[in-house]
């Protein structure tokens, strides 16, 4: 079913009119008509019913009605990456929005010292909404960057445990099944031995997916998959 995304206040609300950018998406690109159900999210993991009242040239009239499964996993994941070519992180934004990632934090390390214009994180946001509307989720995974390495720790603590993915730590099997995580995914030429020890030092748990180095993106799409489907 065709998800769309509204604000809160307009979630609650009995009827909603769409206009702009959703509506040239549903009724002239996707051609929906008056009579078509609509799964109505608010962005932060709950969703309605809604059918579609009237279709005018630049509007279209909504009635919403009971609230119905978010499709949102138990675990709450965050990500937190080290930022790859652009084209690269497009791909990871959409891949790790699918999979049901709850926010992805672009973060310079030593070395991972790329950054990102506010362009960028725009049509990352696009994506990601068009990715979640695409696999009818309820949440609108939050996109930010770029972030120093000294804001890691006040970012891993808002999210709950920690783990850091490097070649050199336990087992993932070994690992517990977390409500809320949030896994850091360096650059391909790995974590700094600094860097290594102060996540130690902050209480985050190193991980490792194998002997092979993967790109970043792949780390982060296997990484998050295995921390949503844990539960």
């Amino acid at each position: 079913m065709t998800t769309v995304f509204v604000p809160a206040g307009d979630w609650e609300s009995e009827r909603l009119e769409l206009c702009g950018a959703e509506y040239h998406h549903l009724f002239r690109v996707s051609r929906l008509a008056a009579g078509a159900r609509l799964r109505v999210a608010n962005g932060r993991g709950r969703a309605r019913d809604g059918v579609i009242e009237t279709v005018h040239r630049d509007r279209a009239g909504i009635r919403l009605g009971d609230e119905i499964a978010g499709n949102e996993p138990e675990a709450v994941v965050e990500l937190l990456v080290a930022a790859p070519r652009k084209p690269r992180a497009e791909w990871l934004v959409e891949k790790t929005t699918e999979l049901g990632v709850r926010a992805v934090r672009f973060v310079r390390c030593g070395r991972g010292p790329r950054t990102y214009g506010p362009g960028t994180f725009d049509r990352f946001h696009r994506i990601a909404r068009s990715a979640a509307e695409q696999c009818e989720r309820s949440w609108l995974p939050e996109i930010t960057g770029m972030h120093e390495w000294s804001d890691i720790w006040r970012l891993v603590g808002a999210a709950g445990q920690g783990l850091i993915l490097d070649r050199s730590g336990g087992p993932w099997a070994s690992m517990s099944s977390f409500r809320s995580v949030a896994v850091l995914v360096g650059p391909e030429g790995g974590w700094s031995p600094a860097e290594l020890a102060e996540s130690a030092r902050h209480g985050l748990l190193s991980a490792s997916l194998g002997p092979r180095t993967l790109r970043v993106e792949t780390a982060a799409v296997v990484a998050v998959s295995r921390c949503v489907n844990a539960h």
